[in-house]
């Protein structure tokens, strides 16, 4: 066993990245607080190899070492790399400072106020570019927690505990959201504990207490001190120990006496000072009615809130009529030369409520409705909602339990339905609500409900026509049966439970637990003879539906067994050993039992070989068909009961662990069983083949093709569809069983097909009947089927059921067929198959030209939308917010059990530690649609969504500045147009907002939704807040009035266009912002955002490659001029920059863009410089800013060359010795052989970089010594 040795100081930080490395490792090292032997190691922390002896020191290779036992160093060469930089950042960057600002607060180190403020303000720099590096994403590296993030949140640990105030953390909020996550990892609190964040920056003196992983109470001082063990303090030592102490208890005692001063002052002030709001609580508080128009002249608040933003603007939209295809035209049947975009939404359930998954499938949808919109297409998206068959059953009979202690029989049919509707009545439109909230651009005036007359009649119509055809049929099969349901169910709603072994699972309608996971051996004895057959199932109680065993025809073991039969234990049953290909020879003893009417594989085989059927369990899971004692069991009880029987008669053999896979119901929780029952199917074969035709033809387009796969192995394995539930809320079945009250008619059996008939009414069913059987109507008695259709038949003709199909109307004409659906790619088959098979069966034409899936959304771990794990999001909780309590109460109300609601709550606390920030409708729909990358599952972090409120936040104050920029009286051109005197800067951000226009088409054309995103963020950000922007604040507030005036409406257009841009993804904060712009032609400016037209490359048509390869130029030069002045420290300081130009070329450049590299690289100012450095003043810092350029910053007189020296040579010391330390260590003649090539690899690095950084040094030193 590996053996660990750390400090037992709680403060040893390099000491708490070994342990939270070792929770990570596939196998954890026994960790010591103590030194390690001195023939060992010098240092800790150092890990001994069990294995081997050898030995490895210092935090990195220790920790490299244990987390990429445990693959958390990185997935792939790319990412091992970017964890070694995370790991050289947190050694070389963050824990120098942090140590520097912490350790005097420590009182390991004395106070030296001046570096400890430089100190201070170099950590916040350090963070803030972690801050930025932290902005779009979870952790450092990948999806998941790496070293990277242990070894730079351990750099960051003391200064999080002892020196980021509350002030200082909100201005690093991603950089808090990451350490606050990564500290609530189980491993991270296994270690270090509950931490306490800093809540004012003081002289502290810390517990002496192990860390939570260590063995001992020892306590050392930090890594750097004194250790415990070392010799006795002198009698000088412990005094000035003592007088330290004495003057840390006076600086103490000064501290509280000036907070209390502050207070009484505070207290005897005569106005208090007004509280300022927090940032997100501001409303909208100007009286509204609904659907009236928001107002938009008083002035924009201070900063961007949802709350404020998100107010009164969807009643407007709806009551204005923008939604409708109607809007701005006299008919729908009007042609419209920019043609129709029609898409129906997939119908939710009414009982359901908006998870992540509906909030993905409305982001995408409604922004290409709002997309095709603005493009000027008449566009309809059709709202629906799905009936939702066994989920509103099993609703409505809780409702009735719990308030009135009664079942559905004691109402009877007529009255149960009744109580569906009045709780669909009152209930059933939340999710309507929910869809509005998320800012759904639907025409609700053609909301479709599936049990609607309208889409009853359409449902009824298609069962008669599909019946008639003899596509539709009666059969006995087996069927998915839930016994707590009492019906049959489709796949979709079965669950498949993965188990690795021996499992007890909670059943309904069982107190105890029951067992699974297990594979029981028992015996057949053969007829006639002492021989025995040995067999194995999961199931043990289905051996009482035994009626054969199987053996594979070429088993040898076996071929004396042909003809004969085996006898069951229980009853005088025979049954023949069959020989049969689907037995895996190899599996077991190579012989299986056969159950024809309780197992798919068995069914099949009893077809094949004649078999008898006996089913054992009736709809409730009672054993029938069986002896006693076994008669009228319970399923699982008759389990424990075949159990103790077969090992009485001594026919048991063994029972095993097995790794299974249990079938459950996702509405009951119950365990699935195959069923023999007489169902309706339809008959799939040809409407299979004709739905895998289209899409190979091409008339019908699958995205993302990868799809296709799938699609083409279901539609050409297809097999016929089961569409009767046992319910009694949904489509009843149009059916009549039919009896002939004649005797030369003999009476017929339920399962044949010729005595059923369906009608659109009990009289029309009649008629039929005598028809078919040649008597007349008054001798037919008609029995109509108790069963209803499964909830997917209704779906299933949705697109055309909610245009009043089969009637012909205008609706219908022409909307039908659709232009796109749009959907989750996990219901290809159980919704989007059946639309295009029911489609082209009953309407000829195909429902959708394309079909566009989406990824499934899960958490940020990967993991799947669990209520167990704590996991399923309301994205109403996100647009809202809602504390870590509140989803805690929301655990509460669930029907978990409590182990899962404890486990669920540590989930919440890890993922969500502060609860969830109101990020807005906004920010999440922006957030969702930047993560659909086709063809990979979406791991949603909440905390990302945040990051786009931020954005949001930018959006308002970009467009506040640029509105006080114009001014009260700005009148902007008719039209968007380059006028020919646009400076510099104004011609490059047109040529890139061009270049935004084309990439937001072209996306939007390819249903590419982060390359919109990326589009218009980096356009919003980058391009037009970060450079354009301050790049004109010269021009505006300059003598030169013509071109401010062509600046302004520069500005104007960036502004009109990028909301424009922005729109369809953005709905809510780019209407409040476009309604406060002045319009070009106010006469006939459309009245919304979202009915202006969407920017196109036939308009925007002025992107210069030119322009922007010159401007690519210009901002390497000014980032290399950023770089210099941070390296020298000149935050405030302006310097002259001399630019060394290898040509004329680049001189004009530089002339040509001189006030823009001077406002950016905010430089005292630019002289462009051709040839040799003769031109160039001595005391320059020198910086290469591209192969054409080079930077001279000029540092004399700014800086105390002196001190800098100083500071160097100190640096440029250390350096050196951890070169040679590292030389003296890979010279070693066991060093290639002994030390892993990993750690090998590590030093090789490690020294490259530390040559890098001494080059550098010295480089430094040398310009500084030129300067003195």
């Amino acid at each position: 066993m590996d053996t660990l040795y750390v400090s037992s100081h709680p403060e040893d930080f390099r000491s708490l990245l070994a342990l939270i490395a070792a929770e990570y490792a596939s196998a954890s090292p026994r960790a010591l607080a103590q030194d390690p032997p001195a023939q060992v190691a010098k240092s800790r922390p150092a890990l001994v190899l069990g294995g081997n002896g050898e030995v490895l020191t210092g935090a990195s290779a220790v920790s490299w070492y244990l987390a990429s036992s445990g693959k958390r160093a990185g997935g792939s060469p790319r990412e091992e790399s970017e964890v070694w930089q995370w790991l050289s950042f947190a050694e070389n960057e963050l824990t120098p400072v942090a140590c520097a600002v912490a350790f005097p607060l420590l009182g390991v180190m004395g106070v030296d106020k001046k570096l400890q403020q430089s100190s201070r303000a170099e950590l916040l720099r350090v963070l803030k570019a972690l801050d930025k590096a932290l902005e779009p994403r979870t952790f450092l590296v990948g999806e998941s927690l790496t070293l990277a993030d242990m070894a730079v949140a351990m750099a960051a640990l003391l200064p999080f505990k002892y020196v980021l105030e509350p002030a200082d953390r909100q201005s690093l909020v991603n950089v808090n959201r990451w350490f606050v996550t990564c500290i609530n990892q189980p491993q991270f609190l296994k270690v270090l504990g509950q931490i306490a964040l800093c809540e004012k920056m003081v002289p502290v003196t810390p517990k002496s207490s192990t860390s939570p992983n260590t063995p001992t109470s020892a306590t050392t001082a930090p890594a750097n001190a004194a250790a415990p063990n070392g010799p006795p303090k002198t009698e000088a030592q412990l005094k000035k120990e003592a007088k330290k102490r004495e003057k840390m208890e006076k600086f103490q005692q000064k501290k509280e006496m000036e907070e209390k001063k502050k207070k009484m002052q505070t207290q005897t002030e005569k106005k208090a000072k007004p509280e300022k709001k927090e940032l997100g609580v501001i409303t909208y508080n100007v009286p509204t009615p609904p659907g009236e128009k928001k107002d938009v002249m008083s002035p924009l608040p201070d900063a961007y809130s949802p709350q404020y933003v998100e107010a009164a603007w969807y009643p407007w939209w709806e009551k204005q009529g923008f939604f409708k295809p109607e809007y701005g035209r006299k008919s729908i049947s009007e042609p419209n030369p920019r043609g129709i975009f029609m898409m129906c939404i997939p119908p939710p359930n009414v009982t359901g409520s908006l998870h992540l998954g509906h909030a993905l499938t409305n982001a995408i949808q409604d922004s290409l409705t709002r997309w095709h919109r603005m493009r000027g297409e008449m566009t309809l998206w059709n709202p629906g909602c799905d009936h939702a068959g066994i989920a509103t059953q099993v609703v409505v009979e809780k409702k009735l339990m719990r308030e009135r202690g009664m079942t559905r029989h004691d109402l009877g049919r007529e009255k149960f339905i009744e109580e569906v509707w009045k709780w669909k009545n009152e209930k059933g439109d939340r999710i309507y609500h929910q869809l509005k909230k998320l800012g759904s651009s639907l025409d609700w005036d053609r909301a479709c409900f599936t049990m609607d007359p309208k889409l009853s009649y359409a449902v009824q119509e298609a069962f008669i026509r599909l019946h008639e055809e003899g596509v539709i049929y009666r059969s006995k099969r087996l069927v998915n049966w839930s016994c707590t349901l009492n019906s049959a169910i489709s796949d979709i709603e079965v669950d498949k439970k993965e188990l690795t072994g021996r499992t007890l699972l909670p059943v309904p309608g069982y107190k105890e637990k029951v067992e699974f996971g297990v594979l029981v051996s028992f015996s057949y004895k053969i007829e006639g003879s002492d021989e025995e057959v040995v067999v194995a199932t999961t199931r043990i109680e289905t051996m009482l539906g035994d009626t054969a065993v199987a053996v594979h025809p070429s088993d040898p073991r076996y071929q004396h067994l042909k003809g004969k039969t085996v006898i069951h234990p229980f009853c005088d049953r025979k049954m023949p050993v069959v020989f049969d290909d689907f037995v895996d020879m190899n599996f077991g003893t190579g012989a299986v039992k056969i159950t024809p009417a309780h197992d798919h594989n068995d069914y099949e085989v009893g077809v094949r070989h004649d078999l008898e059927f006996i089913n054992i369990l009736d709809e409730n899971g009672l054993l029938i068909n069986v002896p006693p004692p076994f008669l009228g069991m319970k399923r699982f009880e008759a389990r424990k009961a075949v159990l103790k029987a077969l090992k009485d008669m001594g026919q048991f053999k063994d029972i095993r662990d097995n790794p299974m896979v249990v079938p459950v119901c996702s509405r009951s929780k119950d365990i699935v069983e195959p069923l023999l029952k007489p169902q309706w199917y339809v008959n799939c074969a040809d409407m299979g083949k004709q739905a895998a035709d289209v899409v190979r033809q091409g008339h019908l387009k699958i995205i993302p093709d990868h799809h296709l796969k799938t699609w083409f192995n279901w539609m050409d394995n297809i097999r016929d569809w089961c569409i009767s539930r046992q319910l009694w809320w949904g489509h009843r079945i149009p059916a009549y069983f039919v009896t002939v009250n004649d005797p030369s008619v003999k009476p017929g059996e339920d399962m044949d097909g010729h005595y059923w008939v369906s009608g659109r009414s009990e009289y029309e069913a009649r008629e039929k009947a005598a028809k078919r059987f040649n008597v007349t109507a008054d001798k037919i008695s008609l029995r109509q089927d108790e069963d209803v259709l499964d909830t997917w038949f209704s779906s299933g003709i949705f697109p055309f059921s909610i245009f009043g199909w089969p009637n012909e109307c205008e609706d219908l004409r022409v909307f039908y067929p659709g232009t796109l659906l749009e959907t989750g790619h996990d219901i290809l088959f159980f919704w989007v198959a059946r639309m295009v098979m029911m489609g082209l069966k009953l309407t000829g034409k195909l429902p959708f030209k394309e079909v566009y899936l989406h990824a499934v959304v899960r958490d940020a771990h990967g993991r799947k939308m669990s209520k167990s794990l704590g996991n399923v999001i309301d994205p109403l909780d996100v647009i809202t917010g809602i504390s870590l309590e509140g989803l805690h109460a929301q655990l509460q109300d669930s029907n978990l059990d409590p182990v899962e609601i404890e486990k669920a709550k540590q989930g919440q606390k890890s993922d969500y530690p502060s609860g969830i920030p109101e990020c807005g409708t906004d920010a999440l729909r922006f957030a969702l649609c930047a993560y659909t990358s086709q063809g990979r599952d979406i791991n949603l972090d909440v905390n990302r969504i945040l990051g786009y409120r931020h954005f949001c936040n930018k959006l308002w104050n970009a467009v506040k500045f640029a509105m006080r920029t114009l001014g009260e009286g700005f009148v902007p051109w008719d039209q968007a147009q380059l006028c020919g005197r646009e400076g510099v800067a104004d011609r490059w951000i047109l040529s890139r907002l061009c270049a935004a226009v084309s990439l937001c088409g072209s996306g939007f054309e390819a249903y590419d939704f982060p390359g919109i995103t990326t589009a218009i963020y980096n356009f919003w950000l980058y391009e037009l807040c970060d450079v354009y922007l301050e790049c004109v604040k010269p021009v505006l507030s300059g003598a030169d009035a013509g071109q401010a005036d062509v600046c302004r409406q520069t500005l104007y257009t960036c502004l009109e266009v990028g909301l424009r841009l922005l729109s369809p993804l953005m709905p809510f904060v780019t209407e409040e912002l476009f309604q406060r712009l002045p319009r070009r032609r106010p006469q006939d400016a459309p009245p919304s955002i979202s009915v202006t037209s969407y920017p196109e490359t036939s308009e925007f048509c002025w992107h210069s490659e030119e322009v922007d390869r010159q401007m690519e130029f210009v901002m390497t030069v000014v980032r290399t001029i950023r770089s210099l002045r941070a390296d020298y420290n000149l935050t405030k300081t302006r310097a002259d920059c001399y630019l060394q130009c290898v040509d004329s070329d680049t001189v004009g450049l530089v002339q040509k863009y001189q006030m823009q590299i001077q406002t950016l690289s905010y430089s005292q100012s630019i002289h462009a410089v051709a040839g040799g450095d003769s031109a160039i003043p001595q005391g320059c810092a020198v910086a290469i800013a591209s192969d054409k350029c080079t930077v001279h910053l000029l540092l004399k007189g700014l800086i105390d060359t002196e001190k800098e020296v100083a500071k160097l040579t100190a640096k440029r010391g250390e350096l050196e010795k951890q070169v040679k330390k590292l030389e003296e260590k890979m010279a070693k003649n066991d060093y290639k052989e002994k030390v892993p090539l990993k750690v090998q690899e590590q030093d090789a690095e490690k020294m490259r970089q530390t040559q890098a950084e001494l080059q550098k040094a010295m480089e430094a030193i040398e310009n500084f010594r030129r300067m003195m």
